[in-house]
């Protein structure tokens, strides 16, 4: 079995033309001809397919909550779980560049595969074909979204926790900076001075890293002994 045929049981779909499904796993590093117009078509298939889930589950919810919602169910960080689950990392087509830097688990790469999927799927077999592939797919996530939940980020959850306890602000710094231009990776340090509470982390965006160290630093302050409000 090849490889091709192993990924479309994994989709449970036979490409009539498995061409369309070859170039939704070629990433530019390895060729001109890549996935990112697949990508573009299938970032619109996504977004309408969720919409229409929102819209027909919640019924009377306001559009800000809805577009909320909407965010978080196609934000990278979710499908690159989906394309976890999938293995997709065995079947992506890179440079050699983004192999050597551990591009086949970056989540950026990986959230662009499944939305040039779900854009081959369309091509190859129609809309209900890739509506299909979503609904399997994103299950869990689903599930898993409330209509009570914040979709607050960890930089915006820290920045409340210290403006509620009238706290300075996080410094966030650049720590390093590695990789090839087209392949960094970011280490960032929050810091919360006053009170002598840091972290880093590294990620494959400034935006991610300083995400990952907020997340690490609201922790630590959560439960440290500065915090007064521990049910905050």
């Amino acid at each position: 079995m090849s490889n091709l045929d192993a990924l479309m049981r994994k989709l449970m779909h036979q490409f009539d033309d498995v061409s369309l499904l070859k170039l939704a796993l070629t990433h530019r590093s390895k060729h001109a001809n890549n996935y990112e117009r697949l990508e573009f078509l299938g970032d619109s298939i996504l977004g309408f397919v969720v919409a229409d889930w929102l819209y027909a589950n919640y019924p009377g919810l306001a559009e800000g909550k809805l577009s909320r919602m909407r965010s978080s169910l196609v934000r990278k960080e979710t499908l690159a779980t989906v394309a976890r689950g999938l293995n997709l990392s065995d079947f992506l087509i890179l440079g050699e560049g983004e192999l050597k830097s551990g591009g086949f688990n970056r989540d950026s790469i990986l959230s662009d595969t499944v939305e040039s999927i779900i854009g081959a799927l369309y091509l190859d077999a129609g809309f209900d074909v890739a509506k299909t592939f979503i609904y399997r797919n994103f299950d869990s996530q689903f599930a898993g979204i409330s209509k009570d939940s914040t979709f607050k980020d960890a930089k915006s959850k820290l920045q409340e926790a210290m403006q509620k306890r009238g706290l300075n602000l996080p410094n966030y710094e650049i720590v390093e900076t590695q990789g090839e231009q087209h392949a960094q990776q970011f280490t960032i340090e929050c810091e919360l001075p006053e009170l002598g509470i840091n972290s880093r982390a590294m990620a494959a965006s400034r935006r991610g890293a300083e995400q990952a160290a907020a997340e690490q630093v609201l922790s630590l302050f959560l439960n440290s002994k500065h915090n007064k409000f521990k049910k905050a």
